[in-house]
This record gives C-alpha cells, structure tokens and sequence, in this order.
C-alpha cells in the first residue's frame, strides 16, 4: 500500500476556503440549506480522508519490508530474512551504564582523543573504532544493530570491540535524548560519524530507510554537536557515489555531484549541502570522506566480492554486469585498512569548531576527500582472483548493467587526501582479497570468529 500522492492531498486541502467567511444564520436563498448539508458532508468526507492519510504515512514509514535474500540469514548463504527495524525502544541509562560509557570513552594516551562512532558495529565502524583503541583515544560506539544484512555479523563485532575495550551503545541516531544524554556524560572531542543506510539498490525498495538514516540520522547528530559545550569537530562518512553520472575520470573533488544515479547517492549529496549549512551557520568542523568500494574481513554481505565469494564455494552461478555494447563494469576496490588510516588522518588534522552552545564564533574548517586507491578493476578480474583465491569455478551469468543505481566506472582522484592527510592506500586488490578469503573461510567455518 503506498501514501496518497501529494496531487490527491492538495485536492483535499484546496475544498478548504484558505480564508474562511462567516456563516449566516438565515440564507434568502432557495439552495442555503442544501449548500450547507453539502458543506457539512464535505467536511466529513475531508475528516474522514485525512485521518486515512495520516494512517497511510504512518503505515509507510513503520511498515518493515523484508530485505532481499543476500542480505540476511545465519551466515550469508541463509535465505532467512528478518523485518526491518526503523525505530526501536532502546534500553540506556542508569549509574551502571554511565559508568561503562565513561570508561570506554577515556582517554589513555598523552594526547588522545574522545571519540564518539555511529555506526560502530558495522564494517568500517568496527575497524575504526578498534584502531582508534589500538592507539589510546577514547572510544564510544554507537549502532541499532537494524537487519539490513546478517545481525549476527554485527553481534560478532560488537563482540569483537567489547574484548578490546570499547563499548557499542545500542540505540539510534535519531534519538535525540539518547544523544543528549551520551554528550551530557562524555564531552566528546571528535564523532565520527559512519552510520548510515548503505547499498545502491536496496534505495528502490525501501525508500524511507534511506531519508531517516542519512538524512534525518546526519541532522540529528549535527544538532547534538552544535548544542554542545565544546563542540566536537566531525568526520563523517560520504561517498563516491555522489559522483553519479559523471563522465569524467578520475573523479576529483571539484567535479559536479549533481547528477546522482541512485537515491542513495542524492541522501549522500544532500547530507553534504547539509554539513555546508551546519558549517557555516553554526561553526561546526566537518570532514567528509568520499569512499570508494570499501572491501575487507569483516566486510558487508550485500557487497559483490561477499556474496560472489559465498555464492562460488557453493556451486551458484553469479551475475556479472557488462555496460552497453558489453562495457566494461569496473570499480575503485579500496582495502579496509586503507581506509581506516585515511579516517583517522581526517580525526588528527581536524580543526577545532569554533561556536559554542550553538552560536558560531568564527569561520570553522569545512573539507571533502576522496578515499580511493586510483586503480580501478574489472569486475571480471575481480572473480578472476577470487577463483584463483578459492580455487574453485565461477559459474559467471553476464547480464546488461540494470537501471537501479550502479554504475559503470569509479575512479578516485586521491591528490587532495595524499597533500592534506597523508593519504596513500598500499594494498592491492589480489593482496586484499586474499586476506579477505582467509577472514571469511575460518568465519564460516563451524562458526569460528576471527580478528579484525
């Protein structure tokens, strides 16, 4: 069931006058009564229809289609699937908790940082926030544990951070006491923001979970940060998505983003223009990171290399993508630990904001980067290793690129990042496939877990 149109609710507001005259108790003329019978039914109708509408919207956006079968299941060939879950009622708070946020989010080193990370139990969260650990920051973790992909993966991670010390806060983003509450205990220096609704097509099924994670989630924590007494400088987590139908290659950060492929991409460009705002209006330091292809151990099931791994071991044939006139569909494969070290490059060179209680004091850092490993693949190649990796065949379906998002090429420009932070990836895709593939076979294998 889909909400009324906008065109069908403008239809129903325009019966009502937008200056409403008076009523007149006695009406000379022969068809009073019957325009006021008229006028009541009318009424009634539009009550009537407004109270559906509003049942309409609140159906849609709590409704909980299930994902699609690569996305769930007790390991990533499971057809099980699981109700997506939007807004939940978390449980926080109390003595117990306040000591375990305060604990995790302690800083060990000489000159750390306090870092806040949303999204901490995904994959690149839970790499950065391990990291950061590693090296004395103090670390807090934020995520809603949804049902995007396989929750068990993110429990073993969750489990995986709690060894190392850092404690995953379940809850959302959109929460906003929730948010209060963790910046009323931590005065965090930095949040690294992560979370978000990933994948390309998934944005065609489920359109809303995209506008209340990217969207709604990135300006519920922008708000928190503005309020707060000192505010924190933010990273956070954009993507080389937002380069959509542009041509040109490779993609720099002065390229046009406004020709998004997907709905995906247009939330992420959106929550650029966004960060723009929060900059310049109330003095917050942003950094947003374009990653290319994020890929590793401990990786996303709805990603090819994943669910073309899963697919190989078990004898399935896979669905290899080819442009118009058999083009090549190629990506800018960037390993885990590349970018981990491009994020915590963007932490260390952060300025400081520079408003205070929400009032800004003077102009404040605002940066964009891409986070690639300028050497795009054939997906082809990419089974290619895989089969080598796996030795096993690749039963390869070759079907035309869909209309749902994809592109055909990415390509990063890296020179910003390289001058700014440091940046340079170091692993290439046959190096980090092959850490991949021995992450995952011990993962899969009775059910044994792995280091990150």
């Amino acid at each position: 069931m889909k909400p009324m149109s906008s065109s069908s609710y403008s239809h129903l507001v325009d019966d009502i006058p937008s200056t409403p005259g008076k009523f007149k108790m006695m009406d000379k003329s022969p068809y009073s009564h019957h325009r006021l019978f008229k006028w009541h039914s009318s009424l009634t109708k539009l009550t009537f229809w407004s109270f559906l509408f509003l049942g309409l919207i609140f159906f849609f956006f709590l409704r909980s289609p299930p994902p699609p079968p690569h996305h769930s299941g007790a390991d990533p060939s499971s057809s099980s699937s699981y109700p997506r879950r939007h807004l939940r009622n978390y449980s926080w708070g109390g003595p117990t908790w306040e000591k375990r946020v305060r604990s995790s989010a302690r800083v060990r080193s000489r000159n750390g940082i306090s870092v806040l990370v949303t999204g901490a139990a995904g994959f690149v969260g839970t790499h950065v926030s391990a990291a950061l650990k590693r090296r004395g920051d103090g670390v807090l973790g934020l995520d809603n544990f949804n049902d995007y992909y396989d929750p068990s993966l993110k429990r073993a991670r969750q489990a995986l951070l709690e060894r190392a010390g850092v404690f995953i806060v379940e809850g959302d983003i959109n929460d906003d006491a929730l948010l209060r509450k963790l910046f009323e205990v931590v005065a965090f220096t930095h949040v690294m923001h992560l979370a978000a609704q990933a994948g390309v097509r998934y944005a065609m099924e489920n359109p809303s979970s995209y506008v209340h994670s990217n969207i709604a989630g990135l300006v519920s924590i922008l708000e928190v940060c503005k309020s707060a007494n000192p505010q924190p400088a933010i990273v956070w987590a954009s993507s080389s998505s937002v380069y959509g139908l542009n041509t040109k290659v490779p993609f720099s950060e002065k390229d046009r983003t406004d020709q998004p492929a997907s709905l995906y991409a247009a939330t992420k460009k959106a929550g650029e223009e966004i960060a723009h705002t929060y900059n310049h209006i109330y003095g917050l330091s942003l950094t947003g990171l374009r990653f290319f292809t994020v890929y590793g151990p401990w990786g996303r099931p709805d990603m090819a290399y994943f669910f073309f791994t899963r697919d190989i071991l078990r004898g399935k044939p896979i669905s290899i993508f080819e442009a118009a006139n058999h083009g090549t569909v190629a990506r800018d494969f960037t390993y885990i630990d590349d970018i981990v070290r491009g994020c915590l490059s963007a932490l260390d060179t952060a300025e400081k904001s520079t408003g205070s209680g929400g009032k800004k004091k003077g102009p404040a850092q605002l940066r964009v980067f891409n986070l690639g490993n300028t050497s795009p693949v054939p997906v082809t190649e990419l089974v290619n290793i895989l089969e080598r990796l796996l030795k096993v065949k690749a039963k390869r379906h070759i079907m035309k690129l869909p209309r749902n998002g994809d592109v055909q090429f990415t390509h990063a420009n890296i020179s910003l990042a390289q001058r700014e932070l440091g940046y340079k990836p170091t692993t290439d895709l046959q190096m980090g496939l092959k850490k991949f593939v021995r992450w995952y076979q011990r993962f899969y294998a009775g059910g044994k877990k792995s280091s990150v």
